[in-house]
C-alpha cells in the first residue's frame, strides 16, 4: 500500500531549522514594533487567550493580537515571512487565497461593515527563541493557525481553512477553488464505494451545516461513524491516503512527514471515513476522517454548497498539550 508515497520526495527540513528561523522572524517583528503595538501582541505564554480561536470575521468575533492593517509595510512582510516558515508553499499560498478573498467580498457587499481586508491578527505568547515554551496564532475570517513550540517541537493544531465562494471565476473566466483536491478526493472516495460499503459510510442523509466541532477549545474522539479503513479495498485506501496527504501538505514537510508516520503507526486500518449529505457535487455534504490521535472535517453546505470549512484537530496535541505535558513531567524530575 502507497501510505505515505506522496511526502517522500519533497525537501526534508529539520524542525531545529524551522523554529530557529521562525524564533528569528518572531524577534524581528516584535521588535519593530512600537510600545502600544507592542501590549496588543505580546502576550504570557499561560495566557487563556491563546486557547481562543474563531473562523468568523473579526468584526464579529473580536481576536487577540495586531491586525494586519495596522502595521508598515516591513513588518507585514515579516508576518508573511514567519507564515511562509511555518507552513508548505501550498499552504503559504492558500492562505493568501483565503486572505484576498476579503477583497473579493468587499466588492460583492460593499455595505457590509464586516467585509475589512487585512482584518488578520497575529500574537504570541511568550518569548520565541528564549524561552523553552512559546507559541503564536494567526487569524481572522476562514483563517485559524494556532503553533505551540515546546523545546524545540512544533505542534500546529487547530487548524482551520475556509473559504466563500469556494468557486469563482477570475480573470478571463477561469476557474478558481482552492479546496480542489479536498472536494474531488473525498467524492472519489465516497461514490468508488460498493452498496454494502456506502451503507456505512453514509451515516447521515443530511450534512451538518458546519464542521461539528466549531472553535472548541478541546475535542475528543466522536463515536466511531462511517467505514473504517480494513474495509477498503486497496485502491480506495491509497485515496483515503491521498486525501489525508492534502491536509498534511499545508504543513511544513518535516511536520506532515512525521505526523504521517505516526497515523501510520498507530494502526492506518482503523482510520474512519465517515460521510453525510449529497454525494454528487454541487450539492451539500460533509465528510470527516478520525484516527486515534486526529480527526478532519469538511464542510461545504452554505451558500448552495460553494462555501468550504475545513479543520484538522489533534485529540491530545492541540495547543501542544502532550510536549507540555512531557516538558513539565521532565522538569519537575530534573527538580527533584
Amino acid at each position: 500500500m502507497r501510505i505515505f508515497y506522496f511526502l517522500l520526495f519533497l525537501p526534508f527540513y529539520s524542525v531545529s531549522q524551522n523554529n530557529s528561523t521562525g524564533s528569528s522572524i518572531a524577534n524581528t517583528f516584535i521588535n519593530s514594533l512600537d510600545s502600544v503595538q507592542k501590549s496588543k501582541t505580546v502576550f504570557p505564554f499561560d495566557t487563556m487567550s491563546r486557547y481562543d480561536w474563531h473562523y468568523v470575521p473579526a468584526s464579529s468575533v473580536p481576536r487577540q493580537g495586531i491586525a494586519i492593517r495596522e502595521l508598515d509595510s516591513i513588518q507585514k512582510q515579516n508576518v508573511y515571512n514567519l507564515l511562509k516558515t511555518y507552513l508548505s508553499s501550498n499552504g503559504y499560498t492558500r492562505s493568501q487565497d483565503i486572505m484576498n478573498t476579503e477583497y473579493l467580498l468587499k466588492e460583492l457587499e460593499p455595505n457590509s461593515k464586516g467585509r475589512i481586508p487585512e482584518n488578520y491578527f497575529v500574537a504570541f505568547y511568550g518569548n520565541p527563541g528564549k524561552d523553552k515554551t512559546w507559541g503564536w496564532k494567526f487569524g481572522g475570517h476562514h483563517l485559524a493557525l494556532n503553533y505551540t513550540i515546546v523545546d524545540n517541537e512544533l505542534a500546529f493544531a487547530p487548524f482551520f481553512f475556509g473559504v466563500y465562494p469556494a468557486v469563482r471565476t477570475t480573470g478571463k473566466g477561469k476557474e478558481k477553488n482552492i479546496f480542489k483536491d479536498e472536494e474531488e478526493l473525498g467524492f472519489k472516495l465516497v461514490n468508488s464505494l460498493t452498496q454494502e460499503q456506502k451503507l456505512k459510510a453514509i451515516f447521515r442523509l443530511l450534512p451538518f451545516v458546519d464542521v461539528v466541532t466549531k472553535n472548541s477549545h478541546k475535542v475528543v474522539p466522536f463515536d466511531t461513524v462511517g467505514i473504517i479503513a480494513k474495509d477498503l479495498t486497496l485502491e480506495q485506501k491509497h485515496v483515503l491516503n491521498q486525501l489525508i496527504v492534502t491536509y498534511l501538505s499545508n504543513m511544513p514537510t518535516k511536520i506532515a512527514k512525521l505526523r504521517m508516520k505516526r497515523i501510520i503507526s498507530e494502526d492506518f486500518n482503523q482510520i474512519s471515513f465517515g460521510w453525510a449529505g449529497s454525494t454528487k457535487a454541487g450539492e451539500p455534504h460533509y465528510y470527516r476522517i478520525q484516527g486515534k490521535t486526529f480527526l478532519i472535517e469538511l464542510d461545504n453546505t452554505q451558500h448552495n454548497a460553494n462555501h468550504v470549512h475545513t479543520v484538522w484537530r489533534d485529540f491530545n496535541g492541540d495547543y501542544g498539550i502532550d510536549l507540555l505535558k512531557e516538558h513539565y513531567k521532565n522538569s519537575n524530575h530534573h527538580n527533584k
